[in-house]
């Protein structure tokens, strides 16, 4: 009896320890969306090869363990993708001047804007091993020195930019203005100013150069006359002509320059009143509607989703306009994402292979343009042009370009993955090449005319024969993002872009939490980094400048 006893209780401690370890079993499955209404994105982490569902997953699920919980795992092509179009900066860039072109095969000028993306595209480039920390480096010095000592002035002839902005396109050689047609750009510079900024919160390391990269980046941004754009206020112009002064025309809240006014709001030297965000959002209510079932901001061409969102972690903090939605930035472009795809599996004008995973409308080059018969209709198609579905700016001609889906990656993955993977499978074999996706194709195009670009597949339609670097630029980061939150993490840390936000009105989430650990900080009388980390104080006095670039070397 005893035995028997002993038996049984043994049997009982043999189940409790194999019930143990398997509660200790996490379910594989793919981690939590990222959440828009979170406080804060994942962390940053230093292992890029690590996938959303790596960095953000949960405990086990026991009541529904099939389940899946979170962002679904990256597959392998999406490593291929960002290796590809990193490649895309790393070897069109101009190596002497740093002038990357704004598309490549033609490569027929530089764009300030495919260079603030460069900019950004080096660090993740080292934290995959794609080349050293040191070659990054050198890039971004060369990039920044040339702008700091770049002619400067109102001439129409041999200069790069004017009281602090830039021209929109330059020379690949001198970097200086392409042509008369040419405008000094408020949006351009905003987006080479997010890539210097981001220099500024990566090359953090105590050592000559990075420390001069720093300090590069700072007096860039600083010298920015954001007022002087101004010249209907509180709106910024889009630009201005050395030949025609100021374009005639102001950013309002349904277009891509929510940076600009957040650049501007956050100068420590040039800064715009905080009067200019409320006339930013004006607009707003022009776009704000229903469309394919999802109520949002619905300006068309995706590429207003993308662009301030490819640096700025816009989850979770909301200014007036989406306080009194309930809602945030993030959200908005996630059903705008969510929008686009409906509107392809409806496809209202009956193009060629639109459907649940063939999508994706933005900005991009098309065939041609000109009236041409399609299903027995007349059709307008067009060249390089904003495309889009939604309430406002919208068109439609066929034409699809891949970094309207992958660069929406963050918003959407549970769609995004799969219509990236179609694409690849279906046109890959002349849409995807060295530098990854070729900037778009339309299986629509099918008329034997002269083209303003691009190449006629048999029985494929029309592809893309350039990368363009606005286009690439947003693919690479929003992969980064959503790994890891590579790029979002370090602009948090920048006072600039979190000052911005402040005078912007946006509040709670991580914006909240930086801020309070920064007034935390002050209490108790340390400086504050911009995770609310102490920073110990420097052994000796900081360089009152730059060193020069042999010093440097």
């Amino acid at each position: 009896m005893c035995s028997c006893s002993f038996r049984y209780i043994q049997v009982l401690c043999v189940l409790a320890v194999v019930l143990l370890a398997g509660c200790e079993k996490r379910e594989e499955g793919a981690p939590s969306t990222p959440s828009s209404s979170s406080s804060s994105s994942s962390s940053s982490s230093k292992t890029p090869d690590k996938s959303a569902s790596e960095q953000m997953s949960s405990s086990p699920q026991s009541a529904q363990p099939e389940t899946p919980q979170g962002p679904p795992p990256l597959p392998p092509l999406f490593k291929d993708i960002e290796r590809r179009t990193f490649q895309f900066f790393w070897d069109t860039t101009n190596e002497a001047n740093g002038m990357t072109p704004d598309r490549f095969p033609s490569r027929p000028f530089a764009s300030i804007a495919s260079i603030g993306f460069a900019l950004t595209a080096y660090p993740i480039g080292v934290e995959n091993g794609w080349i050293s920390r040191r070659q990054a480096i050198d890039r971004t010095l060369v990039t920044l020195r040339f702008f700091r000592d770049a002619k400067m002035g109102p001439q129409k002839e041999g200069r790069t930019g004017y009281k602090g902005f830039y021209y929109h396109f330059l020379d690949m050689q001198d970097g200086t203005r392409r042509a008369p047609w040419v405008e000094l750009s408020s949006v351009d510079t905003a987006l080479l100013m997010l890539g210097v900024l981001f220099t500024q919160q990566y090359y953090d390391q105590d050592n000559a150069s990075e420390k001069e990269i720093r300090e590069l980046a700072d007096m860039l941004y600083k010298r920015v006359e954001w007022p002087w754009l101004q010249k209907r206020p509180p709106l910024i112009s889009m630009g201005w002509y050395p030949e025609n002064g100021f374009i005639s025309h102001d950013w309002n809240g349904c277009s891509e320059a929510m940076m600009v006014y957040i650049l501007a709001l956050g100068s420590p030297t040039h800064p715009i009143g905080a009067e200019a965000w409320p006339a930013w959002t004006a607009d707003y209510d022009h776009c704000w509607g229903q469309f394919e079932g999802e109520v949002y901001i619905s300006y068309a061409p995706q590429f207003w989703h993308q662009y301030t969102q490819a640096w700025l972690d816009l989850r979770g903090i909301r200014d007036d306009y989406m306080r009194a939605r309930d809602m945030d930035y993030f959200e908005n472009s996630r059903r705008a994402t969510y929008a686009q795809r409906t509107y392809a599996i409806e496809n209202p004008m009956k193009w060629k292979d639109y459907g649940e995973d063939v999508w994706g409308l933005t900005a991009s080059d098309g065939p041609q343009r000109g009236m041409l018969e399609y299903n027995g209709e007349q059709r307008e198609f067009r060249h390089y042009s904003a495309r889009g579905a939604g309430l406002r700016d919208a068109f439609d001609d066929g034409t699809i370009a891949p970094t309207a889906a992958i660069a929406s990656l963050a918003f959407a993955p549970e769609i995004v993955i799969p219509a990236t993977q179609a694409m690849h499978e279906r046109y890959g074999d002349f849409l995807y090449s060295s530098y990854g996706f070729l900037d778009a194709f339309n299986p629509s195009f099918n008329y034997d005319i002269p083209l303003k670009t691009g190449r006629l597949v048999p029985d494929k339609g029309w592809v893309a024969s350039d990368y363009i670097g606005i286009d690439q630029g947003p693919i690479l980061t929003m992969i980064a993002n959503y790994r890891n939150g590579f790029v979002w993490e370090r602009m948090k840390k920048s006072p600039y872009i979190r000052e911005g936000l402040k005078r912007a009105g946006f509040t709670g989430g991580w914006l909240d939490e930086v801020e309070k650990k920064a007034e935390a900080g002050k209490a108790a009388g340390t400086k504050q980094d911009g995770d609310g980390k102490a920073v110990p104080k420097p052994d000796k006095q900081p360089e009152s400048r730059a060193k020069p670039a042999a010093e440097s070397k």
